[in-house]
């Protein structure tokens, strides 16, 4: 089968072994799969070792075998798949044993996948193929940090640094949903129309003075996966008492703050990544009670993978990037 693979350093297409279901396990003839930004950092995880790795997290297809003792789906099924391993129960923190898919065993772009059935939801019907293979990894990740850590309510003003990536773009409809008014920032001014057109109340130039154009604005709850960039100009605009959580940092990991303003100010701040297998079925089951649809920016086909990689990269994309995956 083909595959778009990491071998000694090198991002490549290849055939590769079929996979089989074992016990437990079932096949998925994959028909879509979602690019993430953790996919380009793992060439320099993976080194130069010599054998291939199939990279990619998220990705929906039909069900082609199952293994012995599988009783939740079935063949020909139609399902998406959960890119958090073993993270089963809602839980302050992913349990030990908590892994993304992708690496280090094979991910989701190939033409099949085979893993545990525990890791298959079934795909909404009204979702395409293309929104559904780009929809777990975002979507989770982006329920559990407004929700879960978040604690998002009715009538909240909600803060989005960075509007374009797709953890974003599923954030501003899920706090629309939520009945929260919601603010959201990018260098791109097609990318502040396409958040308005996405639900934003507000968007404005990540590069302005934030607190002059945020006058008046009462800031309950930041989203935050910028990171050094934004973290400190986000903490000026949140209301005293309000919640931040950062889920990324997509540009410095290290931050410095006035721990002193900061405990004055009683600000609550939170961490979050993905999200459980609960908080999974939680957000598949909020999307077809809004009709949520994704956004996909762009659709490459398998072969072109290395071109959807290129493209993500350079960071004009607003909303999901996606493998065509032809059977």
């Amino acid at each position: 089968m083909k595959a778009f693979v990491i071998e000694a350093g090198e991002l490549k297409i290849k055939n590769m072994e079929e996979p089989k279901a074992r016990a437990g396990e079932v096949v998925v003839s994959l028909r879509t799969a979602g690019l993430n930004r953790r996919d380009l950092g793992l060439v320099r995880r993976h080194g130069n070792h010599p054998e291939a790795l199939i990279i990619g997290s998220d990705g929906a297809g039909v069900i082609e075998s199952v293994g012995e003792g599988v009783t939740n789906v079935s063949v020909g099924d139609e399902v998406i798949v959960n890119p958090a391993l073993r993270w089963y129960e809602n839980s302050d923190a992913p349990p030990e044993g908590f892994d993304i898919l992708g690496m280090p065993d094979h991910g989701t772009f190939a033409e099949k996948i085979v893993l545990s059935a525990e890791q298959v939801e079934p795909k909404p019907d009204y979702l395409s193929w293309e929104e559904a293979g780009s929809l777990a990894l975002a979507a989770l990740t982006g329920y559990r940090a407004l929700f879960t850590k978040g604690g998002v309510q009715k009538g909240d003003t909600v803060f989005i640094p960075g509007a374009g990536g797709g953890v974003a773009t599923y954030l501003i409809q899920f706090a629309k949903n939520a009945g929260a008014k919601v603010i959201a920032t990018s260098r791109s001014k097609e990318k502040l129309e396409q958040a308005k057109e996405a639900g934003a109340d507000i968007a404005i130039d990540t590069a302005s003075d934030w607190k002059t154009e945020l006058s008046g604005e009462t800031i309950d709850l930041v989203i935050d996966s910028v990171g050094r960039a934004t973290f400190n100009r986000s903490l000026e605009v949140l209301k005293k008492g309000g919640r931040i959580v950062i889920f990324g940092a997509t540009t410095e990991d290290n931050v410095d703050f006035n721990l002193r303003q900061f405990f004055y100010g009683q600000y609550q701040l939170f961490g979050s990544t993905m999200g459980s297998r609960e908080e999974l079925r939680d957000m598949l089951a909020h999307i077809e009670q809004h009709n949520t649809h994704s956004h996909v920016d762009k659709v490459f086909r398998l072969e072109d993978a290395q071109a959807a990689f290129d493209h993500l990269s350079e960071g004009r994309q607003f909303g999901k990037v996606v493998l065509q995956i032809d059977q």
